[in-house]
């Protein structure tokens, strides 16, 4: 029973926030009279919500419990993304590696900034967003060489999918600490990168996204960029080790 409720809640992601009880069956395979009882139980229990039209979507009961789950990452780096986005007015974002996908944890944007299609909670592939390259630079020989051999997905014309390219990128990524992309995941917006270092292993990696047509203006983000980075990572150890700074 736990795991069929389970199951049902997994069905819900970034790409599906709004379902019915049949798009519910068929994303579980559970039969539609099991989810419609289920679906009833977790609504009850404001696990999930039913609007007007009788969609479900996750109700602020997940939400709750969510909170007590504390991640010092996030604590930790969000007074800095807003630093970078005061300082640039871009869209700044914070995402970490989950699988063979990046997961947004955080984001921070302004009015005039670009939009983008990465969201709070949200998945995308690794090697066309910035983020992704970044935290794939730095994962172990083994991952990268796993990670090129899968087939690499192309959102548009201009990723980067031939494993021997992306592979000399991703070492260039390394050396010089910190990631660009040109239109490899949305037409229209480009991006910088760099990740947060624990060690040689990239924990996060915070990223930075403007307009194709101001592609030449991301040269001067890279140093802003790499200094929240580089804070992120001092606090973020020193809040898991219990040091946490208080100077910023």
């Amino acid at each position: 029973m736990t795991s069929r409720a389970l199951a049902i809640l997994g069905a819900f992601d970034a790409g599906h926030p709004r379902l019915t009880l049949t798009e519910i069956a068929e994303r579980t395979g559970m039969a539609l009279s099991t989810v419609h009882r289920l679906a009833g139980e977790l609504e009850e229990w404001r696990a999930l919500r039913r609007g007007a039209d009788g969609r479900f979507q996750i109700g602020r009961r997940v939400w709750e419990l969510g909170q007590l789950a504390p991640d010092p990452l996030q604590e930790v780096a969000h007074p800095w993304l807003q630093e970078l986005l005061g300082g640039t007015g871009e869209n700044v974002h914070l995402a970490v590696r989950d699988g063979v996908e990046v997961l947004y944890v955080d984001k921070v944007y302004g009015k005039r900034a670009v939009p983008i299609v990465s969201r709070t909670g949200g998945r995308l592939p690794m090697h066309p967003t910035g983020v992704g390259k970044a935290l794939l630079a730095f994962e172990p020989g083994w991952f990268v060489r796993s990670y090129l051999s899968r087939p690499l997905e192309r959102p548009t014309p201009r990723t980067i999918t031939e494993p021997g390219r992306l592979a000399r990128e991703l070492a260039q990524v390394r050396a010089q600490g910190y990631a660009t992309t040109h239109e490899e995941m949305t037409l229209g917006s480009c991006s910088a990168a760099a990740p947060v270092l624990a060690g040689d292993r990239a924990v996060a990696a915070v990223g930075i996204v403007v307009s194709s047509w101001r592609v030449r203006e991301l040269p001067r983000l890279i140093d802003p960029l790499l200094t929240v980075a580089a804070g992120i990572a001092v606090d973020y150890q020193a809040a898991v080790t219990g040091h946490r700074r208080s100077s910023h």
